[in-house]
């Protein structure tokens, strides 16, 4: 653990010399620079627990060809080794994609012939864009009446600034909003999954441990008052964790055979960091950060592990089971009061039910 420590020494005085050249006296950007370091921190006390808890990082795969994946974002990133995964299980996986064209260009590159065997499906889908998810939904009940697991990994850290068609903000909007109107659609095609072949379905909403960090703030929902990228994102995976959490509370009080599980993957070099800071430090990336390989197991152990039947509703990492950091993920009413506030903002009057928001 010793080069652990140093390197984190390092990067606390690189962050320092940052700060007190470039932020001394802007109160604005000192504050946002902040928030930018408990990010650092989160990263490097993740970093920190996947060393230590590196050997239980571990999933066993085994065959299940009868089984429907629905996977978004799985043509780069942690998508790809999520994707090879399945396929290593005999899974038939449809992508759900913003260009279906790129995505197999970028599928046929990274994954052998032999291992993707016809099945592998592309469909369009922006999780950005609640009319191209509704859309997405109605093509996969066509093809796909019966699905078994929803993996909702496609996500977006750093950006400037930017709202969708309806006003969301891209990282809630992307990494959470969507991802709820896609589970509410396909909510029927995952029960008829489970009662095709005995065995209950799972929705998989990827999560990160910087959900410490995240809020909750219905006057400023959509960042529009202060924004920052790293904000932004910690809040949406805030909300991710606490959506799973009531999504598994109404799964089982309507008795519908279906759980679902919010995994964080550790922190992985993809190219989700593209646009943040962590670029500016040396060697971080290339000392701490995951493979790609290595953050897919969590999420991958999510969606098969066996042990897990009866475990629904949890956060993990490093294929443990993990109790959110943040008390917000912890309460009750909190979490009953974001999920229908993002009902009523979606238009779900009843949801894995209705047609409503359709």
């Amino acid at each position: 653990m010793e080069i652990i420590t140093i390197i984190a020494l390092v990067i606390l005085v690189c962050v320092v010399l940052y700060i007190y050249k470039e932020f001394l006296n802007d109160p604005i950007k000192r504050r946002r620079t902040l928030f930018e370091i408990k990010m650092l921190w989160m990263g490097t006390k993740g970093n920190y627990e996947d060393a230590i808890m590196r050997k239980y990082n571990f999933v066993s795969l085994y065959k299940q060809p009868n089984k429907i994946v629905v996977l978004t974002g799985g043509n780069k990133g942690i998508g790809l080794g999520i994707l090879r995964k399945l396929l290593e299980c005999e899974m038939t996986v449809v992508l759900a994609v913003r260009n279906p064209k790129d995505a197999r260009e970028s599928v046929e590159k990274n994954i052998e012939p032999e291992l993707r065997k016809d099945r592998v499906f592309y469909e369009v889908c922006d999780t950005s864009d609640l009319d191209a998810v509704k859309k997405f939904a109605k093509i996969v009940k066509e093809k796909f009446p019966a699905i078994n697991l929803l993996i909702n990994n496609a996500g977006i850290l750093s950006a400037p600034y930017n709202v969708t068609k309806e006003g969301f903000i891209s990282q809630m909007a992307i990494n959470y909003l969507g991802h709820f109107m896609l589970t509410h659609l396909l909510v029927p095609q995952l029960k008829a999954g489970a009662e095709l072949i005995g065995v209950k379905s799972r929705v998989i909403n990827v999560a990160s441990n910087v959900h410490e960090v995240g809020i909750i703030n219905y006057k400023d929902f959509h960042c529009k008052k202060y924004y920052r990228a790293s904000m932004a994102y910690a809040n949406s995976k805030l909300a991710t964790i606490m959506g799973t959490y009531q999504q598994e509370k109404l799964f089982r009080e309507q008795n519908l055979p279906i759980h679902a599980y919010a995994p964080h993957p550790g922190v992985v070099d993809t190219d989700i960091f593209q646009k943040s800071l962590v670029n500016h430090i040396p060697g971080w990336k290339y000392f701490l950060f995951k493979s790609v390989e290595e953050g897919a197991r969590t999420i991958i152990y999510a969606a098969i592990e066996p042990t897990l039947e009866a475990h629904g509703g949890v956060y993990l990492t490093n294929c443990l089971i993990h109790a959110p950091v943040n008390d917000m993920a912890h309460n009750d009413e909190e979490c009953k009061k974001l999920f229908e506030y993002t009902c009523n903002m979606l238009n779900i009057k009843d949801f894995g039910k209705d047609d409503s928001s359709q």
